[in-house]
């Protein structure tokens, strides 16, 4: 599995792009590292070929994961919703 595993200081949140096993902890070692984002400055930096390699090879990306991706031009296509949208009630329905 692709996905991200938090490094930084409290409230400076940075993300390191790791391979991991699905039900893997994020504290101790990993697979491979594959990169970092740091999304207080909306920047990022991956290993692309290494990347390439890990999903022929049948790894899977977290959906956060793959919308990243997405953005660095790695892989195509649409994006997945990460967050829920609130169900709207029925009387909201009606009047929109």
């Amino acid at each position: 599995m692709l996905k991200l595993k938090r490094i930084g200081k409290k409230h400076q949140a940075a993300f390191r792009l790791i391979v991991d096993e699905k039900r893997h902890k994020m504290v101790g070692t990993n697979v491979e590292d594959l990169g970092w984002y740091n999304p207080r400055e909306d920047k990022f930096e991956f290993k692309k070929e290494r990347i390439a390699h890990w999903m022929s090879v049948g790894a899977k990306p977290t959906d956060t994961v793959h919308n990243l991706l997405i953005k660095a031009g790695i892989l195509t296509g649409k994006k997945i919703a990460v967050h829920s949208q609130p169900k709207k009630k029925e009387g909201e329905k009606a009047a929109t």
